[in-house]
């Protein structure tokens, strides 16, 4: 499943994807596109694997786009229907995704990134619309799930000036989760998979899903889709399981 573009690890229910163009800075051209397809979706049907990270090799998450590839016309397809020009933007996985950041998550990266649930970001991390500056549209949901995430006045600085944000202001509004040292995104990325990893499945990727599709729909919807999920959890017997092992002491005073 690996290529040289793009390398592929698992470490027990934990997937490493690793973009793998350190010296473009690991920007996404067709083959790197059609590999994080591959390796998301395998990810996704593998019962074994419960929780992925997407990250960049040589201290760069990902700088977008192939540019030099699109000016010589060999750019990534932008189609309305199908999968995103990066790949994976559009694919809506069952199991949740950590985007692990050092140095740049910019234009499309910062896309990529978005598409992630969570963001671990290092000290060097940077991100922005950086395409502002060369014509080249969010076409990868950019303009969806950053206002979604950090609000609208926020996301139209960043969309409207393609000006860089730190990691620490990334943080102070929500577009990083956790900040670490340098070199250390992927580690802390690791780590925090494995916690993701060790709670009751079925409840986490219920609860994860209904706060995805909830955008989709009415408040009422919503509601009733919630109750849906919940309930189909339920009758699986993880809740009563897990509430057995409670009563039995697991848990307790906020332990994990």
């Amino acid at each position: 499943m690996s290529c040289n573009k793009v390398l592929v690890e698992d470490f027990d229910s934990v997937r490493v994807v690793t973009i793998n163009r350190a010296q473009q800075r690991n920007c996404v051209d067709k083959d790197v596109a059609e590999h994080l397809i591959e390796a998301f979706e395998s990810f996704d049907q593998d019962d074994s694997l419960k929780v992925s990270i997407l990250t960049g090799a040589g201290g760069n998450f990902c700088s977008g786009a192939d540019l030099k590839a699109i000016s010589e016309g060999r750019g990534n397809k932008v189609t309305v229907e199908g999968y995103g020009p990066l790949g994976v933007s559009r694919i809506r996985l069952k199991k949740p995704t950590i985007a692990a950041v050092e140095g740049y998550a910019v234009a499309g990266g910062l896309e990529l990134a978005l598409w992630c649930d969570l963001r671990v970001a290092s000290e060097s991390a940077i991100f922005g619309v950086f395409c502002r500056r060369f014509g080249v549209p969010l076409v990868d949901l950019g303009t969806i799930r950053l206002p979604r995430l950090i609000g609208q006045s926020r996301a139209m600085d960043m969309i409207l000036t393609g000006r860089e944000v730190k990691a620490s202001e990334a943080y102070e509004f929500g577009l990083a989760n956790r900040v670490c040292s340098n070199g250390q995104a992927l580690e802390t990325a690791v780590e925090l998979a494995h916690e993701l990893s060790n709670f009751p499945q079925k409840c986490m990727y219920s609860d994860r899903l209904s706060a995805i599709e909830q955008w989709d729909l009415s408040e009422k919807d919503a509601i009733l889709n919630e109750i849906k999920r919940g309930l189909e959890v339920i009758m699986s017997g993880e809740t009563l399981s897990g509430a057995t092992e409670f009563s039995k002491g697991k848990g307790k005073h906020g332990t994990f």
